[in-house]
């Protein structure tokens, strides 16, 4: 059978396990889309590396997806997402959804008296790419950045539970200067920061709206699809493949906290090859 473009995957880059809360959301709005994910865990994090060496890895998993034949690409690393979303679109003609632009759009739309936060990696908040996209949409907007580099490994660990006090300790402690700031919305700017949702909520306080990235990047997903006219129009459920460059015993044991269910059909990049 000749596969159309719309029966392809839609391919999926992270730096890690993170970007499964973006297929996650993709999976519970398009559940009969393929999804091939790519988890550069070799390399991980990206956060803390350069720009250049950021686009560099990028680029080189957009090569592997690519050989997938997928149909479309989601970057669903926010720090790649920061530094090298320009870069692949002047390299690559397939569409590309990048988790940035999303987020900061529905912030934009969901703040009320136009102060907004953004918390993240050290790459994504000293790259400037959330308060960018903020002020160009709204340039009366006030921003406010913080760093929590912890969040990650405390939910990689499944430290998220908002009666954990270590996890209301250090989300305290990140958050404090954003609570005196008055925000009223907060951009979760770290694909791992989903699973702390719950703790960062009750830190923040319940008149503070949390902007998940992965849930506005799946629907700007549904939405190319649909503009290019290139959904699945199958009826069963979409398969999911995943693949790593290291440790893909711990991916699969990690991973399934963050996609909610477990995995299966993970395989092993050859590091090399990228």
């Amino acid at each position: 059978m000749v596969e159309t473009a719309s029966s392809k995957a839609i391919g999926v880059f992270d730096s890690g396990v993170g970007g499964l809360t973006v297929v996650k959301e993709i999976c519970k709005k398009l559940p009969h889309e393929h999804i091939i994910y790519l988890g550069d865990t070799a390399r991980v994090p990206y956060g803390t590396r350069s720009a250049q060496t950021v686009q560099r890895y990028s680029i080189s998993n957009t090569d592997f997806l690519l050989t997938k034949d997928i149909k479309l690409l989601v970057i669903a690393c926010n720090t790649a997402s920061a530094v090298a979303t320009g870069t692949l679109q002047g390299k690559y003609e397939i569409p590309i959804i990048d988790v940035v632009r999303p987020g900061a759009r529905a912030a934009v739309a969901a703040s009320r008296t136009r102060r907004i936060g953004i918390i993240g990696t050290d790459g994504t908040i000293s790259s400037g790419a959330y308060q960018t996209e903020i002020e160009r949409l709204d340039p009366g907007s006030v921003i406010f950045v913080q760093p929590c580099p912890l969040f990650v490994p405390l939910a990689e660990n499944g430290w998220c539970s908002r009666d954990d006090e270590v996890v209301l300790l250090t989300a305290r402690r990140y958050l404090s200067g954003l609570i005196a700031a008055h925000i009223d919305t907060l951009v979760l700017g770290c694909t791992h920061y989903p699973l702390l949702k719950d703790a960062i909520q009750t830190v923040m306080g319940p008149t503070v709206k949390l902007i998940d990235s992965a849930e506005e990047t799946a629907g700007d997903v549904l939405r190319m699809l649909k503009m290019r006219g290139i959904m699945n129009p199958e009826s069963r459920a979409g398969a999911s493949t995943f693949f790593v460059t290291d440790i893909p015993h711990r991916f699969a044991e990690t991973g399934s906290r963050f996609l909610g269910r477990e995995l299966e059909n993970v395989s092993v990049v050859d590091i090399l090859q990228l």
